[in-house]
C-alpha cells in the first residue's frame, strides 16, 4: 500500500477557514476582494491564475479608463516649446513629477525626480555619469538586479575597484560583518558608490534600510534599488536618504509600461557627470566651437523626448495606490506569503523527504511577497524548472523561471563557487543559462512566485494544489 502522503490539501473553504485562523490580520484587508471584483475582474472572467507582481504589477480598469479620457479630451504637443500644446503637456508632466515626490515623502528642495524609460534605465544613467576613478569603489552585494550589476563596467572601466558583499545562505541575508569592513575600507579622498537593493526580486529578502546612513556617514554615495520594493511597502524618502533611488511605474501598479525614475537627491545629482549630450539636455550646443551646456537638475539627464503622454498615468498610477493604502496591501502580502511558505516547507514525498527547497527565509520576517523555490524529487534531485514552468502554463499558472536577472542571489542560493563557474564558462566564448546548466549537468536557476496588491486565497490555494502534482515524480518523469 502507498503510504499517505503528508500535508494533504482540504477543500478551498476548509483551507480558507484554517487560513484565516492562522492569519487574523488578513481580514483587515476585505477591501482589497473588493477592488479585485470591481477593477479587476478580468483575472476571474479569464481564469488566469497570477503570481508574478515581481516581473510587473496589474493595472486597475479605472486607471486606463482616466488616462484615456485625458488623452481624449485634450491635444498634447511636444513639451520642448512654448506653443499651447506643448504647455498642456508640460503642465501635466510636471504635475506627474511632483507627485513622484509627494508620494515618496521626498523634499522638492532637496530631491529631483528624472523620468526613464525603467529602473534599469535609471542605474544606467547613475552608472555612465558617476564619477569612478582610480582609488575610488564601487561596492555591491550579490545580491542585485543584473542592472545594477552592470554598473561595475563603468567602475572598472575608468580604474575603480569593484568589491561584492556576500549574501549567506539559506536566508540569503546580507553577511553584515563583511559589509561593514567594506564600508570602512574607503580612501575619503575618492568618491565611492555603495548600491543594494531594499528588497531582492530573486528571494523577497528586505535588506536592512539603515545601511543608506551607516554608509552615507561613512562618505559614500549610495543607490538604493527599490523597484521590486516600492509595490507593496512604503518607502518614506525623508526618514531613508540615499543619494539616488532606481523604480519602474509598471511593477508599483502596471500601467504604463515605459516609465521609470531615478530619483536624486539634488546635491548628488550634481556630483555626476554625463559622458554626452542629447536633445532637451542642453542650454546651448553649437557646432562650430565644438561647445555645450547641460541643464541643470532631471532636465540635464531626460534624453530626447520624454515620454510625454504616458507621464500623466504615472500619477493617476500613484493615486491609485494611495487610495488603497499600500500598508493594506502589505498586509495582505505578508499573509498570504506566509501561508505559501508554510505549504512549500511541510510537502513531503511518501519517503518523507523534503519536494521543495526554499531559497531565502522561510518565515514572514524582514522578507516580501517573492518566494524562489525548486521542486524535488524522492531522492533530492532537483526538478527541471522549465518543465514545470510549462506544467504551470497549462493551469493558467503565471509564475517565473531561471535566475530573475540576478545571477550572484542564485549561484549563493546553488552553493556555486568561482572556481566551478569560471572551469565552465571556460568551453564557451558565449553562453546561455541552459548552455551553462548543460555544461555543469545541474539545474541552475529556480521557479519565483509572487504575490501583490490583488492576491486572494483562490490564487495561492491553486498554486498549492498545482505543487501537489510533483509529490513523488522523479526529476526524469516531469
Amino acid at each position: 500500500m502507498t503510504p499517505m502522503r503528508e500535508n494533504p490539501l482540504a477543500s478551498l473553504d476548509e483551507e480558507y477557514t484554517c487560513f484565516r485562523q492562522a492569519y487574523p490580520a488578513y481580514a483587515a484587508t476585505a477591501a482589497l476582494d473588493d477592488l479585485r471584483a470591481r477593477e479587476y475582474r478580468r483575472l476571474d472572467e479569464l481564469g488566469e491564475i497570477y503570481l508574478d507582481y515581481t516581473g510587473g504589477g496589474l493595472y486597475a480598469m479605472t486607471q486606463v479608463e482616466q488616462h484615456m479620457r485625458l488623452l481624449a479630451g485634450g491635444v498634447y504637443g511636444n513639451p520642448h516649446s512654448s506653443n499651447p500644446t506643448s504647455q498642456a503637456a508640460t503642465q501635466l508632466d510636471e504635475r506627474a513629477r511632483a507627485y513622484v515626490l509627494r508620494y515618496f515623502n521626498a523634499d522638492p528642495a532637496d530631491t529631483v525626480v528624472v523620468f526613464t524609460a525603467n529602473a534599469s534605465g535609471a542605474l544606467k544613467l547613475v552608472g555612465e555619469s558617476y564619477p569612478f576613478e582610480p582609488g575610488g569603489k564601487y561596492l555591491l552585494t550579490y545580491d542585485n538586479h543584473n542592472s545594477v550589476n552592470g554598473i561595475r563596467e563603468f567602475a572598472a572601466h575608468h580604474g575603480a575597484e569593484v568589491v561584492y558583499t556576500p549574501v549567506i545562505p539559506p536566508d540569503l541575508r546580507l553577511d553584515a560583518a563583511r559589509l561593514e569592513a567594506n564600508l570602512t575600507a574607503l580612501d575619503p579622498a575618492h568618491p565611492h558608490l555603495f548600491a543594494y537593493p531594499a528588497q531582492s526580486n530573486f528571494s523577497g529578502v528586505q535588506h536592512d534600510l539603515g545601511w543608506v546612513a551607516k554608509a552615507k556617514a561613512l562618505g559614500w554615495d549610495v543607490l538604493l534599488d527599490a523597484a521590486a520594493f516600492a509595490p507593496s511597502n512604503r518607502l518614506d524618502l525623508s526618514a531613508v536618504q540615499p543619494d539616488f533611488v532606481s523604480l519602474s511605474f509598471y511593477k508599483m501598479f502596471g500601467y504604463p509600461t515605459g516609465v521609470g525614475a531615478l530619483i536624486a537627491r539634488r546635491d548628488a545629482i550634481a556630483r555626476l557627470r554625463r559622458p554626452w549630450f542629447a536633445g532637451g539636455t542642453i542650454t546651448l550646443a553649437t557646432v562650430a566651437p565644438n561647445k555645450h551646456y547641460l541643464h541643470d537638475g532631471s532636465e540635464g539627464f531626460e534624453d530626447g523626448t520624454i515620454n510625454y503622454l504616458n507621464l500623466p498615468a504615472v500619477e493617476i498610477g500613484l493615486k491609485h495606490l494611495e487610495a488603497v493604502d499600500v500598508r493594506l496591501i502589505h498586509e495582505r502580502v505578508t499573509c498570504l506569503t506566509g501561508w505559501l511558505l508554510d505549504q512549500l516547507a511541510g510537502l513531503r514525498h511518501s519517503n518523507g523527504a523534503p519536494a521543495v527547497v526554499i531559497y531565502g527565509p522561510i518565515s514572514t520576517e524582514g522578507r516580501g511577497g517573492t518566494i524562489a523555490y525548486n521542486f524535488c524529487d524522492p531522492d533530492g534531485a532537483i526538478l527541471d524548472y522549465r518543465q514545470v514552468e510549462a506544467r504551470a502554463n497549462g493551469h493558467h499558472i503565471s509564475l517565473r523561471s531561471g535566475c530573475f536577472c540576478n545571477p550572484g542571489a542564485g549561484e549563493a542560493a546553488m552553493g556555486l563557487t568561482a572556481a566551478e563557474i569560471e572551469t565552465a564558462l571556460a568551453a564557451d566564448q558565449r553562453m546561455t543559462l541552459p548552455d551553462l546548466m548543460a555544461v555543469m549537468g545541474r539545474v541552475l536557476g529556480a521557479m519565483r512566485i509572487s504575490v501583490g496588491m490583488v492576491t486572494n486565497f483562490a490564487d495561492v490555494y491553486a498554486f498549492a494544489a498545482f505543487a501537489r502534482e510533483f509529490l513523488d515524480t522523479p526529476a526524469g518523469e516531469v
